[in-house]
């Protein structure tokens, strides 16, 4: 049975071992940004992650073994006269195993993460997708998303 719940500083390294895989995406689909992250290093990250009171992560599990993960922090808009307040909780990261995909795990996290959200107050959740990843935006699409604004970019 699939269970999500915060993770915990005991689970750094299953984390590290997932973003691999997530790495692994962003390499592939924009090299020019992404490289892979230093052995170790993620293990850091998360503690530092986990001390934050504006994030956390939540994980899922499948008979006490982590199989997929999400990074989240609690934002709140600039103080700028044409913007509404508001507050948002940012998914930075969203993996689910390979062997574990397909299988409705992904919605439930994305169930959580909208629990989540709610317990915190804020007005929406967002996130971005890398622009060839069809399948990621299908499945963000069927879990509620909408496009609203495209990130440009020229390189220097």
């Amino acid at each position: 049975m699939i269970t999500i719940r915060k993770a915990l500083a005991t689970d750094a390294p299953r984390l590290e071992e997932l973003y691999v895989e997530l790495e692994n995406d962003g390499v592939f689909y924009q090299p020019q940004h992404f490289v892979m992250s230093p052995a170790g290093s993620r293990t850091k990250q998360v503690e530092e992650i986990l001390s934050h009171d504006n994030q956390t992560i939540l994980v899922a599990e499948d008979d006490g073994v982590v199989i997929g993960f999400a990074h989240l922090m609690v934002l709140h808009s600039k103080a700028v006269p044409c913007l509404k307040p508001e507050s948002t909780v940012y998914l930075q990261d969203l993996v689910v195993t390979e062997a574990y995909r397909s299988r409705g795990i992904g919605t439930q996290m994305m169930d959580a993460i909208k629990e989540y959200g709610k317990a915190q107050g804020v007005d929406f959740l967002r996130t971005q997708v890398f622009p060839g990843n069809t399948d990621g935006m299908r499945y963000y699409e069927r879990n509620g998303f909408a496009e609203t604004m495209k990130t440009i970019e020229c390189p220097l």
